[in-house]
């Protein structure tokens, strides 16, 4: 079976984001099987799911109830679109997401994924401002690095630049501004206080709206804990900071949660965890655990207000938004979230799981420890004291050479990542607990060992 699933994936599978030139020579790891903090490939071999699936399952592999939801939903109501049309399972997770999102973010455009529910968000800040008389404020901020999406208007908030190159020219109105790494704050020219870094890079983008001119700048898109680059958060006072500024110049805040929301920081949105209240959410990934396709962006009445009005609407939609077997399932999804108690659990444990990772700080090979929830990211440098990074070709090395194999040979499912400088990216389902953080960190040091010793 495993010799004929291989043939078929190298004759006709394309996967994402994939060097394919790497089929031809190796095996393609084939997952077959998920149950609790666990998969196993095709040949039966046993791994602990560290990225749950990508960022995605966060109650955890092998949810019965999810599968029969997503069965019962099926049998009575298959498919039927938004398109001027409802049905109950969409408007029940509507009402429960407005009634779990903060301040007056209630109304909720359903999509399929993170990127559409970004690309969603960028189509209605540029068209809330047109109606709003102000039709010169098209233009969007991001930080450094960050990760928006693939689409073209996802991608041209997205700070990535090798991502974008080949598909140039992409939607254009995309400005950056500098991220919260703050470990790489002497490098940026920044103060390392938090405090002080703190308002130094939310100081940035106020910098960055002037220069564009504030008649210009439709919205600001950031992540609550910046997933590209390493599980970068905030420091304290950020995203105040930040609210106060996009207030001020008349600015759109987007919180983009496709990965933070429901419960990777332990909160159903992850705003809440550092207490701000932006314009629009954006989410997707842990709203069914994966089990089913969607996404969302949450919007505040005062974006609404004027599509309340006469005959104006959002000419803008898919097909599968708000699919009602995937409606039915992030309901159950979130019955076990509330019933589990698994954003208290997150929250309780979150600082074991940090204590476990940063007694990695004692290799050689580990510079940096960061993130919050259960999403943490290590920082892997070549010099200790001066901080020094890996070169392009060290990094390949490195990462893909070694790495990425070696963690997964040694029976952990993580991410090895250089959009930025490397690093190894850790956000498991959110049912584990100190037993499981323990054994992943007796899997990371011996494997980051070796590769202190190689390297």
């Amino acid at each position: 079976m495993n010799t004929e699933l291989q043939r078929k994936a190298k004759d006709h599978l394309w996967m994402h984001f994939t060097r394919q030139s790497t089929v031809a020579s190796s095996d393609v790891p084939v997952i077959v099987k998920g149950e609790g903090h666990h998969i196993w490939d095709s040949a039966g071999k046993k791994y602990i799911d560290g990225l749950a699936g990508l960022f995605v399952v966060n109650a955890g592999h092998g949810r019965r109830r999810l599968a029969e939801a997503a069965a019962k939903q099926a049998q009575e109501l298959a498919f039927f679109p938004l398109w001027s049309y409802a049905h109950p399972a969409a408007i029940e997770l509507a009402d429960r997401l407005a009634a779990e999102a903060p301040g007056d973010l209630d109304r909720v455009f359903f999509s399929t994924s993170g990127s559409e529910a970004v690309e969603t968000a960028f189509k209605l800040a540029k068209q809330y401002w047109r109606l709003r008389g102000r039709p010169g404020k098209h233009k969007v901020l991001s930080r450094a690095i960050a990760y928006h999406g693939t689409t073209q208007g996802a991608l041209a908030i997205t700070g990535i630049p090798a991502m974008k190159e080949m598909f140039e020219p992409v939607t254009p109105g995309g400005f950056r501004v500098p991220n919260t790494n703050i470990y790489r704050a002497d490098e940026m020219g920044a103060p390392s206080e938090p405090d002080a870094f703190a308002r130094w890079a939310a100081d940035r983008i106020e910098e960055m709206i002037l220069f564009e001119g504030p008649d210009t700048v439709a919205a600001v898109f950031l992540e609550p804990v910046q997933n590209s680059g390493g599980c970068f958060p905030p420091p304290p006072g950020y995203f105040q900071r930040v609210r106060e500024i996009c207030d001020r110049h008349d600015v759109l805040l987007v919180s983009d949660e496709v990965i933070c929301a429901f419960g990777r920081l332990g909160h159903t949105f992850a705003c809440d965890a550092f207490d701000y209240v932006p314009d629009m959410i954006t989410c997707a990934k842990g709203m069914t655990s994966g089990y089913s396709p969607i996404g969302a962006t949450i919007i505040s009445s005062r974006i609404y207000e004027p599509f309340a009005q006469g005959d104006t609407f959002f000419p803008h939609g898919y097909t599968f938004g708000g699919h009602p077997v995937s409606a039915a399932v992030a309901m159950a999804n979130l019955d076990i979230f509330d019933e589990e108690g698994l954003n208290a659990r997150v929250r309780e444990n979150s600082p074991l799981f940090r204590a476990e990772l940063e007694t990695l700080l004692d290799l050689p090979i580990v510079g940096d420890v960061r993130g919050d929830g259960y999403f943490f990211g290590i920082e892997l440098v070549k010099d200790k004291a001066s901080k020094q990074t890996f070169d392009a070709e060290e990094s390949e090395r490195l990462l893909r050479g070694f790495l990425s194999k070696a963690l997964f040979d040694a029976g952990l499912y993580c991410r090895a990542d250089d959009r930025g400088d490397p690093v190894i990216q850790l956000a498991p389902p959110l049912t584990i607990g100190p037993a499981e953080f323990r054994e992943i960190g007796d899997i990371l040091r011996g494997v980051l060992g070796e590769a202190s010793r190689i390297i």
